[in-house]
């Protein structure tokens, strides 16, 4: 609602005559996407906000179908993006478009094609009433699911416009599907393997003759759209596939991919979670190298794959401890630490596809990559840096008791005075913080990454962790 209230005002024509009059061109789809794409290509202005990862891959091939006029099929395992990326192309229509007021699939009025535009031209004439539609109203979407109907995609007889007088022969009495409804825009089928075959075969003359069949009716209606479609490679999906003359239709397949740099997947996290409390870059990346071993690691179905959303979810979840926390401690600033992270096994466990033979060890995998990912963190992060001073601590046979219950201050009053605590800081990317959250969050990580480089021992019960001298 708040966005429709400060879109900017539509244009103040509204007849046909004041169209021409003002200078009006008509473009079609394809070619409006292509000129707009060639502007943004050509000032440098971004053509895909938000999209991370494929700057160099299938954005550049993107284009080209675009330029090329082609419909397109995304094709990639789950969470890479692409219906993210679909909804982009929106950016690239005409802020505003003229439409023959009241018509359900938003003719031209230079060119109207249903029966009730034509109608309607030939008795106004350049009176023609013209309304506007923004470019946010032109985008239609289906998720491809079993029980999609002819109908519900191209269209069916409405039974309620026969009763009311009309002629079961009547074009008027066509209820118009979300393919017609987006005429003049851009239409998305995600997941499409996934529609029966037959409903499949409905979208042959969409995409080769640029027209919909309703039933019996004498009807050719010849549609002006974008058609993208979004499918899991057929070698993973088995629940169904595209249809061979359907496939060949399709002017470009772009073959989609998880971020190619840890950078990237670093970014998508920051840019897509929605995190309740604060989150240091230390255990950002933490999760970021853990989406990326679990997506390598030949326990799990590389077929599937292991989806962005794992790393966002955990992200949230990581965010989300803290804040509980802070409720039950009295924390004033919540911060997640290293004791958050065991709490995202149990909760992931279900967005992964394991390989048949580690059935039953899915949980301790999960958390051997976890304490990989903290390694190897620990290891960019903190390599060289003297940590002595901190290890002095466990001289004498002493020990500092963490968890996810202990609040910031409690554990800095544990672990006493760090020397060279302010390089330490430096290292994990805090420059002075004065929130006792962020230190903990710091000397925490430092403990966790000195019990697996076998420096200290730690002992775990109940989401307690204590550490001392191995």
């Amino acid at each position: 609602m708040a966005a429709s209230l400060s879109r900017p005002h539509a244009p103040g024509i509204r007849t046909l005559h004041a169209l021409r009059a003002a200078g009006h061109h008509h473009h079609s789809v394809k070619v409006e996407v292509r000129e707009n794409l060639l502007a943004r290509l050509r000032s440098g202005e971004e053509r895909f906000p938000g999209i991370v990862g494929f700057a160099d891959t299938v954005l550049p091939q993107l284009e080209r179908a675009l330029l090329a006029g082609h419909d397109v099929v995304l094709l990639g395992e789950r969470g890479q993006g692409k219906t993210r990326l679909i909804r982009t192309l929106v950016g690239l229509l005409d802020e505003w478009t003229p439409v023959v007021a009241g018509c359900e699939i938003n003719d031209h009025p230079y060119a109207p094609v249903c029966a009730r535009c034509r109608r309607l031209a030939a008795e106004c004439g350049e009176d023609l009433p013209v309304a506007w539609r923004h470019q946010s109203e032109r985008y239609g979407e289906k998720l491809a699911t079993p029980d999609t109907s002819v109908g519900d995609l191209i269209g069916d007889v409405d039974p309620i416009k026969v009763a009311e007088g009309r002629t079961l022969g009547d074009p008027e009495t066509v209820h118009y599907g979300l393919v017609p409804r987006t005429n003049r825009g851009i239409f998305s089928v995600n997941e499409l393997p996934d529609l029966a075959e037959r409903i499949q075969v409905s979208l042959l003359n969409v995409l080769e003759e640029r027209d919909i069949q309703v039933r019996g009716y004498l009807l050719r209606l010849p549609l002006d759209l974008l058609l993208i479609a979004s499918a899991n490679p057929e070698d993973y999906t088995n629940r169904g596939r595209i249809i061979t003359p359907l496939k060949d239709r399709f002017g470009s397949e772009v073959r989609t991919h998880y971020p190619p740099r840890l950078e990237d997947e670093l970014t998508l996290i920051r840019q897509e979670a929605a995190l309740p409390s604060t989150l240091p870059d230390h255990l950002v990346e933490i999760l970021g190298r853990y989406t990326r071993l679990v997506r390598e690691s030949p326990a799990v179905d590389a077929r599937s794959g292991v989806s962005a959303r794992f790393a966002i979810a955990a992200a949230e979840t990581v965010a989300a401890s803290a804040l509980r926390r802070a409720a039950l401690t009295g924390e004033a600033q919540p911060v997640a630490r290293v004791a958050d992270l065991p709490a995202i096994v149990a909760v992931l466990r279900g967005k992964v596809e394991f390989e048949a033979s580690e059935e039953g060890r899915e949980h301790d995998v999960l958390a051997h990559l976890l304490r990989r990912a903290t390694h190897d963190t620990y290891r960019v992060r903190l390599a060289g840096l003297d940590l002595s001073g901190l290890l002095a601590r466990f001289s004498d046979g002493a020990t500092v008791e963490s968890g996810d219950l202990v609040p910031a201050q409690s554990l800095l009053d544990r672990v006493g005075p760090v020397p060279g605590l302010a390089k330490l800081l430096e290292r994990v990317g805090l420059d002075a913080p004065e929130s006792p959250g962020l230190i903990a969050a710091a000397v925490e990580f430092a403990l966790e990454g000195l019990y697996l480089s076998r420096k200290l021992a730690k002992d775990e019960m109940d989401g307690s962790t204590v550490y001392g001298r191995s």
